[in-house]
């Protein structure tokens, strides 16, 4: 008679979840399971301890911690506060039964540490605790002697992977937090379980990801219950073989010949600041990569991609000989250099020109130290992807993109995986956005199917990448990641996986693919679009001191240019612009960061404030030879240094006898208007009486401020009612409408809270407060009037409204005492003027962006940066929207809104609370965007001439009162950088179109140039550009749309 199978049929919730817990670390059963198995032998017997806690919060070098005085300590001992440092002495005895053996330390401290041989070098990082970056184990010997001793130090860091934030990620740090010295023991492996430690990870993986209804799907599931009902405890070592030979079995099965490819890159992304300060981040980098060192002495075929400049320069700074170690893999292409720029920086608020600076110090760093430029733009984490990214990515010697951040898109999926960006001026270059979804991959069967479950474009390009690797607080991959893409380098049901390099894989792309679809334009981020706004000191600081340096820059070069006795300051510039630029990383200049990263950041600022202002001041005495203050008894000039003439109402110091037509109110101060050439002085005493005047007065209830362009009428709330263009005849506000309106809305993210302001909150707008207006200065060359607002019960501020006798444009100081909790402030104005979308200021360049919700590509873009003015026309006129130091803006129909202020309470509990200072303004034109003068006013409302005394020689000078350099021609060309070149003593200009039409122009200059040539933004030598010395004047330079064109000049 038959039998019927005694084993019941498998049920696929009930299997995975035995497999589950058969491979954990921790939980239920974990004492039975196969981790309970992964070491054959383990004693705390041999181990002496002894620390010493640095005082004041100091991290201190190794040279010095170990000459500290240590005391013994145990297991069990708890260590802090946060951000303290405590280093531990550690003498080990290695049993003599276990000669032979493979030791290893296992080290949890539930905190980031760092092990230190006695000579000082960094071995390896530990991370402590129970998530996906543990790291507690660490390889003392391969094969021990038995009886022999180790000594060893470990620097303990208190905090964890990720700070040390209360209860939650991005919380404000817990100061009460302490960390626990759980575990300190050594142990011998148990290789057989490792083994199938690995293999299951991989065979339950893919019964996990692998559609039921699939065989192999369907036959991993079976392995893995194969291999529990195979394990036997009481007889451990057979069993393990035999679970082996199951799983080999399985994993033996080859992946058809064409299927998808991908790429493993292990890479480790480590936030320069954010949840932690940069002193952290200067020891997270030594940590990991340390780490990945270890790896590569185990797995030669292990690649390791590293990015920004900054951090390796660190590196270089305080560990010399790790860093060497690491210039060594390099040669070896294990440890490969990436990234092309000097720091992950944000691509929504930094200029064009520091976008430039970013890969021109990137990648001089990168060929000095390691022998090549970078070909990889890599930057997996950023808020947003400027326009003109492609052209200076091309223009600084690199070829490829790669990024993943849009796949966080929470409105709309971003549609292309593999595909050609298209920048502002047509340059094009091949990307790759990892389908992945991530640049932390765990190196695990769901990364292999999202890389093709998630990939867009297959029918271009059958390859992928995979960034994997602990990241944001570092780490790097692991044993295990590295394990489980060896199994599924070629598994079927998989795709193909080997690790290798990001410029190898592009390489392969880029000669592969086929009829790659294109991108033209922005990468728009739809999430994060609170970071355009949150610290707003430290966007201010950005704005001012980009200009700052750029003036610096300037003057100095002028000096050169003129052959005074003076020593172009090109060392102190480039540790300014290297802080400058560490500050525009992507969590420091959006705001994103805890508080005492915040403080670091200002601190950085205010050191480069000084020491720039101290080299503009030495430049400028250089230039005017004269030293002497304002105030003091000598000629005034001021110098413009922008590149087209400009005439001004200015503020100068007043002095006994002066015949000034207006002194400024309670100030020793009054206004003047002058008129200057381009990158040139005007004798302030040479100014004539301005027979153009402003006036302030009443009329009803009402104040006025007009002048002979327009006519700006305000309620007693101080709300821009009517403004009326005196020369076009038109008003600009709609009836009943108003202008100037500050308004408070509702702040309440869904997680992300320093980040985010979702479309909601433009449903909470209220008005702020109450105000009272009142005249301030009557004219005749400024007009003011002074308004004073309650915002709320705990929020103030001030606004100064002048209107100038020389210009249409209305000027609104602003000074907020700001004291809220998640609630937003914007400026509203009304407009009479329809147009479906609105212009933009961005890098070397603007973008168009919608006003209208008709689509969900449209309302995804709510809120938009904008650099320094945002523009709304339609045909014949048009109005602008100008700041000195805001970047959000939103325009819905005819509303334009800047944001001025958040308050955000994540991870920084006083983000933006306090005192600010800042300007904008409204700028009516005739004509459409491109027929205005709007990108020349909004430089002039960023950079006021500079007034400064002179000697009388220098004012018998006349080359510094011509212009030194002029563009005929071609008014959309903007001449935005002058300074000496890198490496020689040429001058070095930087253009740009900047309305998005063809220019031809010309250049002039006072100067004696002897030759002109184009050359890149890292200043290699291209072609020769016509120059005709006698009229000083080079022959016609044709630009297209939006191109960004460097000139290097040899003077005489």
């Amino acid at each position: 008679m038959a039998t019927l199978s005694a084993q019941p049929r498998f049920l696929r919730s009930i299997t995975l979840d035995r497999a589950s817990r058969f491979s954990t670390h921790s939980g239920l059963f974990s004492e039975l399971n196969l981790s309970s198995q992964l070491y054959r032998k383990r004693t705390t017997e041999g181990i002496e301890l002894a620390v010493h806690s640095v005082p004041d919060l100091k991290r201190i070098p190794f040279d010095e911690a170990v000459n500290q005085h240590f005391e013994p300590t145990k297991t069990g001992t708890s260590y802090g506060p946060i951000w303290s440092t405590h280093w531990f002495k550690v003498k080990i005895k290695i049993p003599s039964e276990w000669a032979g053996e493979q030791v290893e330390l296992l080290w949890d401290s539930g905190n980031e540490a760092m092990i230190w041989s006695t000579d000082g070098i960094p071995r390896q990082g530990l991370t402590g605790g129970g998530g996906n970056d543990r790291r507690t184990e660490y390889t003392l010997v391969k094969k021990a002697k038995g009886g022999e001793t180790i000594d060893l130090f470990v620097e303990m860091a208190c905090n964890g992977m990720f700070g040390a934030g209360k209860d939650e990620l991005i919380n404000p740090p817990d100061e009460d937090r302490r960390f626990s010295l759980a575990q300190v023991e050594i142990t011998v492996p148990n290789k057989a379980a490792w083994q199938l430690y690995y293999d299951m990870q991989v065979i339950l993986g893919m019964a996990n990801e692998l559609p039921n209804d699939t065989a192999r799907g369907q036959e991993a599931l079976y392995t893995c219950n194969q291999v529990i009902d195979s394990f036997d405890r009481q007889d451990i070592e057979k069993s393990l073989q035999k679970c082996l030979q199951i799983t080999h079995k399985f994993l033996s099965k080859k992946t058809a010949p064409d299927a998808h490819r991908v790429i493993a890159v292990g890479n480790c992304h480590i936030d320069t600041a954010w949840l932690w300060p940069y002193a952290e981040t200067r020891r997270k980098t030594a940590r990991s990569w340390a780490t990945q060192l270890r790896l590569m002495e185990d797995y030669p075929d292990f690649v390791f991609v590293c990015s920004q400049a900054q951090q390796l320069e660190w590196l270089s700074q305080d560990y010399p000989k790790l860093f060497k170690e690491i210039q060594a893999a390099a040669k070896t292409g294990s440890f490969q250099v990436i990234g092309a720029t000097w720091i992950e920086m944000d691509c929504n608020i930094p200029s064009g020109e520091a976008l430039c600076r970013q890969f021109l110090y990137g990648q001089r760093f990168y060929k000095k130290n390691f022998g090549s430029y970078c070909k990889v733009f890599w930057l997996p984490d950023t808020f947003g992807y400027s326009a003109q990214l492609p052209q200076i990515v091309k223009q600084s010697g690199a070829q490829y993109f790669f990024t993943q951040k849009l796949s966080w898109n929470n409105i709309n999926k971003f549609p292309n995986t593999t595909f050609t960006w298209v920048g502002l001026d047509g340059t094009k270059i091949l990307t790759h956005m990892a389908p992945c979804e991530t640049y932390t991959a765990q190196a695990d069967v769901g990364d292999m199917v999202r890389s093709v479950k998630n990939n867009r474009d297959l029918a271009f390009s059958n390859q992928s990448l995979v960034p994997y690797g602990n990241g944001d607080g570092g780490g790097g991959p692991q044993r295990a990641m590295i394990e489980r893409i060896r199994r599924m380098s070629d598994i079927d049901g998989l795709p193909k996986c080997q690790m290798g390099g990001t410029e190898a894989f592009f390489e392969s792309v880029d000669a592969q693919a086929k009829n790659l679809q294109e991108w033209k334009g922005e990468l728009y981020f739809e999430l994060h679009r609170g970071t355009y706004t949150s610290h707003g000191a430290i966007k201010k600081y950005n704005r001012k001191l980009e200009f700052l340096l750029r003036d610096i820059e300037i003057a100095s070069a002028m000096c050169s240019s003129l052959k005074r006795k003076f020593n172009y300051p090109k060392d102190e510039l480039d540790v300014l612009w290297k802080n400058l630029l560490l500050n525009q990383f992507h969590d420091v200049l959006p705001g994103s960061s805890i508080e005492i990263a915040n403080i670091d950041a200002r601190e950085i600022y205010k050191d480069v404030e000084t020491k720039g202002k101290k080299l503009l001041q030495d430049s400028l005495d250089c230039l005017c030879q004269s030293s002497q203050k304002l105030g003091e008894d000598s000629r005034y000039v001021a110098i413009n240094t922008l590149g087209w003439p400009r005439s001004e109402i200015i503020e100068v110091p007043a002095s006994t006898g002066d015949n000034l037509q207006q002194y400024a109110s309670g100030k020793n101060t009054g206004y003047v208007r002058v008129e200057a050439n381009s990158f040139g002085l005007c004798d302030i005493a040479q100014s004539k009486a301005e027979k153009q005047t402003t006036r302030a007065f009443t009329s009803g209830d009402h104040i006025v401020l007009e002048n002979d362009f327009v006519v700006a009428k305000f309620n007693h709330h101080g709300h821009l009612i009517s403004f009326f263009d005196k020369h076009e005849e038109r008003e600009l506000v709609p009836a009943g409408q108003a202008g100037n309106k500050l308004k408070l809305f509702d702040d309440i993210p869904l997680y992300w809270d320093a980040w985010d302001v979702e479309i909601y909150h433009l449903n909470t707008g209220r008005d702020a407060g109450t105000a009272t207006a009142k005249i301030g200065e009557v004219g005749p060359l400024q007009a003011s009037l002074v308004v004073k607002h309650t915002l709320s019960k705990t929020s103030t501020a001030t606004q100064i409204i002048t209107l100038s006798a020389v210009s249409p444009r209305l000027d609104f100081h602003m000074q907020v005492d700001w004291h809220e909790s998640r609630t937003f402030l914007k400026v509203e104005f009304m407009w009479d003027i329809n147009s479906d979308f609105a212009t933009y200021d961005s890098q070397f360049g603007v973008v168009r962006r919608p006003t209208t919700y008709n689509t969900s590509q449209d309302y995804a873009k709510f809120e938009v940066c904008g650099h320094k003015f945002g523009d709304l026309s339609e045909h014949g006129y048009g109005v602008s929207l100008l700041n000195d130091c805001k970047y959000g803006y939103s325009c819905h129909g005819n509303t334009m809104r800047l944001s001025l202020l958040r308050s955000p309470k994540a991870p920084d509990l006083h983000c933006d609370m306090g005192h600010h200072e800042f300007k904008f303004a409204v700028y009516p034109h005739k004509g459409t965007f491109h027929e205005s003068n709007v990108v020349r006013e909004s430089y002039q409302f960023n950079v006021p001439m500079i007034v400064r005394s002179i000697s009388q020689d220098a004012l018998q000078d006349h080359s510094l009162l011509s212009s030194m350099f002029e563009i005929e021609g071609a008014k959309n060309v903007i001449l935005d950088t002058f300074k000496r070149a890198e490496d020689t003593d040429h001058i070095v200009l930087r253009v740009h179109e900047a309305c998005g039409g063809r220019a031809r122009f010309r250049l002039k200059s006072s100067l004696d140039i002897q030759s002109i040539c184009r050359c890149n933004i890292l200043e290699e030598d291209g072609h020769v550009v016509e120059y005709n010395k006698n009229e000083r004047l080079t022959g016609w330079i044709t630009m297209r749309a939006f191109e960004i064109l460097t000139l290097k000049l040899k003077l005489k």
